[in-house]
């Protein structure tokens, strides 16, 4: 599921009160860098970060996909690989413990009357 690209609600006020002040006058400065072309280039600034977020988020999501894909694959092979192994030595062998099976001989079964006992009765 990718990820949700954000829209930045100072934004978007910054921008409407930028235009109420052009109206009011275009040319507003209250000294200290408080003036619209300064207030301008931040909103420029900011939007240009916003631009490289949401780029970058697009980007993660290309890699999650890519990467669970090859994850599914490489799991798919290891399996096929450890069935290999299973059908040339046997489940039983130790070259199927060494491949990172468990062996046959090894696996503990629960007895009927074990599993019988561990079900609740209503």
């Amino acid at each position: 599921m990718p990820r949700q690209k954000r829209t930045y609600r100072v934004l978007e006020k910054a921008e409407l009160r930028i235009a109420g002040l052009k109206a009011i006058d275009p040319s507003m400065d209250f000294g200290d860098a408080r003036n619209l072309q300064n207030l301008t280039q931040i909103i420029q600034q900011y939007r240009s970060k916003i631009d490289v977020y949401n780029t970058t988020l697009a980007v993660i999501d290309s890699y999650t996909n890519e990467m669970k894909e090859l994850e599914t694959t490489l799991s798919d092979l290891t399996g096929k690989m450890l069935l290999g192994v299973a059908f040339k030595y046997g489940k039983d062998s130790r070259e199927y413990e060494m491949a990172g099976g468990v062996r046959k001989s090894d696996r503990i079964r629960k007895s009927t009357a074990t599993r019988l006992r561990a079900t609740p009765v209503v």
